[in-house]
């Protein structure tokens, strides 16, 4: 199970703004093993079919791999395409500690 790679790894979003790839079938079946249990659907279900066919060989790595990302995009946990992008500037310049 552990050398069956994905082409290109699902970016996922865990907990607070951090991303998680998943590159594996063993990663993707560790993922939605701790999914949690109130968040379980049928795209879970599929996901989860998905992974096991695909370790036994019934199914591709790329139809586990689409699977996790349909479950992903439903649930709003895929990490955007483009990075997120934190940028400050000067809205005022200060002069003796002040804004004017």
């Amino acid at each position: 199970m552990h050398d069956k790679l994905f082409h290109s790894p699902v970016a996922l979003t865990v907990g607070l703004g951090f991303k998680r790839e998943i590159t594996s079938l063993a990663e993707m079946h560790d993922f939605l093993t701790d999914w949690t249990t109130s968040r379980r659907g049928p795209l879970y279900r599929n996901a989860v079919k998905a992974c096991e066919l695909a370790i036994r060989g019934y199914v591709t790595i790329e139809q586990a791999r689409r699977a996790l990302l349909e479950f992903a995009q439903a649930t709003g946990i895929l990490w955007p395409d483009l990075e997120p992008v934190a940028g400050v500037h000067a809205v005022a310049r200060g002069y003796g500690g002040y804004a004017a």
